[in-house]
């Protein structure tokens, strides 16, 4: 017997036989996409390429900008560090028993 789901009352009726019938499992599995890494590390060897040169100066990355890199980071940061006292104190206000 077949079944289908009827939109309406959401509950199994007997249908029809069709040619498309989805409880089937594929017949085929479908192609790996990753199926093989392209380079295995033996062939690579200790050698690893970039694709340009890394100026490591100690500066980290997101201060490389200057000035106003420096300016959105300190005030990023002040936002952060003030906003979390704050709801640190409201919710220190907030769990005190009203008199």
């Amino acid at each position: 017997m077949y079944y289908k789901l009827n939109a309406v009352t959401q509950r199994l009726i007997q249908s029809a036989p069709s040619a498309y019938n989805p409880q089937c499992p594929p017949t085929e599995s479908p192609p790996m996409i990753f199926a093989t890494p392209t380079k295995y590390v033996s062939e690579a060897g200790n050698m690893v390429e970039y694709l340009g040169h890394n100026k490591s100066d100690g500066i980290p990355v997101h201060l490389k900008g200057g000035l106003m890199d420096k300016m959105l980071y300190r005030t990023t940061m002040a936002l952060t560090i003030g906003g979390t006292l704050y709801c640190l104190m409201a919710l220190y206000i907030a769990a005190q028993p009203r008199k």
